[in-house]
């Protein structure tokens, strides 16, 4: 009984240029859901998660006031992005804003959403932020959620 010794030749089934084109489209669409691509790729994902349109007028919140000229150079970028549904730097941008701390006007959850306002030299996201409400109202702190000013337009 004695061993086969003559090598073996290995057959690769034959496949068509469409089924690999096929199978080359769905690894991509794999991976732009795996990774989040989407989110930025349409712009309509963004605009119906809540980003606010500019407005004329300001709702007012009873809290101090800061005028848009007066921000930051990032924070005014932050602020055009916003208005125009993005897209966003970070991908905890655009999300809901839970107001935990109570500090802005009491609002239904989904209400505000936040965005990060990077900090030059700050090796993460930093602590300034602007806060974005459905009516167009804008809140901006600068010591990550201690305390706000309502940005005026």
């Amino acid at each position: 009984m004695g061993a086969d010794k003559s090598p073996r030749k290995w057959s690769v089934p034959a496949v068509s240029h469409r089924t690999l084109l096929l199978a080359a489209g769905i690894v991509v669409a794999l991976l732009l859901l795996v990774f989040g691509i989407e989110r930025w790729a349409f712009s309509p994902a963004t605009e119906s998660r809540g980003a606010p349109a500019a407005t004329a007028s300001t709702p007012s919140s009873g809290l101090p006031t800061i005028p848009a000229a007066d921000l930051p150079p990032e924070g005014k970028a932050v602020l055009a992005l916003i208005d125009k549904g993005g897209p966003f730097r970070y991908k905890q941008d655009d999300t809901v804003f839970g107001n935990n701390e109570g500090r802005l006007p009491k609002q239904a959850r989904g209400y505000y959403h936040e965005y990060t306002v990077p900090t030059p030299g700050s090796p993460d996201r930093g602590t300034r932020r602007l806060i974005a409400g459905k009516d167009g109202d804008i809140y901006y702190t600068d010591d990550h959620y201690e305390t706000f000013r309502q940005v005026i337009r």
